[in-house]
């Protein structure tokens, strides 16, 4: 693995490539591993270098859990490893399937709730990061700094150790920066979705790290003749060259591709060693 890292908040020192949770719950549709090889996958992430795990307390479908699966495959865990949470409006995993004004979570009672129940399901004192995810539906009745506020209150009891903003625009991200120093943005961007360009950039100005979801494409992956050309020319999966590319695009950028598969996350892995050239990123872009 490269020796690329980024010091998360200023004080926590990451490898470049680290790694989604989501699917090995299957949350909040599709398949997942079973228990064994999902345990199997988190220990072969650490062993392979990687050290920031994206999970929250809602990743979870029919009793299974990320925030257990992480504490059973690597607690106690590394002291280098950094464990990246979050909240918004759902508590429940469940609560996905809620109208927009029934979803919750982004009420201070229940943002507390959030920060404890990770707390306990990873067995932990303090959150090394949580991320303020703000809704996709109901942007314009939600408001940004009254949950960021609270979760500066639980940060300043000792709680949380950085804050982080999800699903945000650059506005929201300016206003919360007014309100808390902001250790990342978690936004969706990928070679295929490329509107926070500008924030990216921006994000790299401040010190901010930039961690993509679904950065070779999600439920939807990325698929282009352009991309298959420098894939075979590296002898690389497409996922690889879509991850080398983000990697290339700026320093700050710490992709967090998920998978349930051994195989796929050693080749997510390996996409850290791959050098895209002038001409591949030009024919790329």
């Amino acid at each position: 693995m490269t020796t690329e890292r980024w010091a998360l908040g200023g004080d926590l020192s990451v490898a470049r490539i680290g790694y989604g949770t989501m699917k090995l719950t299957g949350w909040p549709r599709g398949d997942r591993p079973d228990r064994e090889t999902a345990l199997a996958v988190l220990r072969r992430a650490v062993e392979l270098g990687v050290n920031h795990l994206d999970t929250s307390n809602y990743y979870a479908r029919d009793g299974v859990a990320a925030n257990e699966l992480i504490r059973e495959a690597l607690s106690p865990y590394p002291d280098d490893l950094v464990i990246v949470t979050k909240m918004g409006a759902l508590v429940e995993g469940s609560d996905i399937a809620l109208p927009a004004e029934e979803k919750t979570g982004l009420t201070s009672d229940n943002l507390r709730r959030g920060v404890e129940a990770n707390l306990r399901s990873l067995g932990v004192d303090r959150l090394d990061v949580v991320n303020l995810r703000m809704g996709d539906l109901d942007r314009a009745q939600t408001s940004l700094a009254e949950p960021l506020e609270a979760l500066l209150a639980l940060r300043e009891e000792g709680l949380i150790r950085h804050l982080g903003v999800s699903n945000v625009t650059a506005a929201e991200l300016e206003q919360a920066r007014a309100i808390a120093p902001i250790a990342c943005v978690q936004n969706l961007y990928n070679l295929a979705q490329r509107d926070d360009d500008p924030m990216v950039d921006a994000c790299a100005e401040a010190g901010i790290a930039y961690v993509p979801f679904f950065p070779v494409g999600g439920f939807q992956p990325i698929t282009a003749e352009r991309l298959e050309a420098v894939a075979a020319r590296h002898g690389a999966t497409v996922p690889q060259i879509a991850l080398a590319w983000l990697l290339a695009r700026s320093p700050n950028i710490l992709p967090i591709p998920g998978t349930g598969s051994l195989a796929h996350l050693e080749e997510n892995v390996a996409a850290a060693t791959l050098k895209l050239s002038p001409e591949d990123l030009e024919e790329l872009e």
